[in-house]
């Protein structure tokens, strides 16, 4: 699968969107067997939804039978879980599977389907276990640079003063930096969680998860 950068979204061929929906289709239904969740052959269906544009059915009754057995929260929701846990997947096992997500999700951006929509939901809405230690061990990690910095405030207070007036002297910065943080994560949930969810699989899960890498190497 290539990129679809370099057209617009009114010439961008419609088997470009067709392939990169069936990627994402498959690796989602790869996800679900792996996760062991139910993913019907309508739920499949209806990831290919779109207002505007391509669609294999008859859109406006693909949505009737959609509504009549599903309820659109709860299928998002699952969906939107299923899509991220499989993101991650490859991201681990695969970066040319992952390069072809990447693909896929720039071209659909040409569009307004709704796949993108359960792709776009915030990381809060799926909780998977693993995403829950992440976060606890963020937590820990914030409490235990707490203690260090109070513990290098009691043994090194000269240098603790230093920094203090330096603080106060470039507390504009400070607080520019520290702006540019919280309207990263109000504006930009999901890239602030990968990038945390990157920095972590390099740091506290590589020394404390497990050994993935070791044993594909053997």
């Amino acid at each position: 699968m290539r990129s679809c950068g370099g057209y617009s979204g009114d010439t961008i061929p419609a088997m470009k969107f067709r392939e990169a929906k069936d990627f994402l289709v498959q690796q989602t239904a790869e996800q679900a067997a792996l996760e062991g969740v139910p993913l019907s052959d309508l739920e499949k269906r209806m990831m290919y939804f779109t207002e505007s544009g391509y669609v294999p059915e008859d859109p406006i009754k693909l949505n009737d039978e959609f509504e009549a057995e599903y309820d659109s929260d709860e299928y998002e929701a699952k969906i939107s879980r299923l899509l991220h846990n499989a993101y991650r997947r490859l991201r681990k096992e695969n970066d040319a599977a992952r390069k072809n997500w990447d693909f896929a999700i720039k071209c659909l951006r040409r569009g307004d389907h709704y796949l993108l929509v359960m792709w776009d939901l915030a990381p809060s809405t799926w909780t998977p276990v693993s995403d829950s230690l992440k976060l606890l061990a963020s937590s820990l990690g914030i409490i235990a640079l707490a203690f260090f910095v109070f513990f290098i405030a009691q043994k090194l207070e000269p240098q603790w003063r230093w920094l203090q007036e330096k603080l106060q002297t470039h507390s504009h910065i400070v607080f520019g930096i520290f702006i540019t943080f919280v309207l990263a994560v109000l504006l930009l949930p999901r890239r602030v969680w990968n990038a945390m969810d990157w920095l972590l699989d390099r740091t506290v899960f590589r020394f404390f998860g497990p050994k993935e890498d070791e044993k594909d190497s053997e």
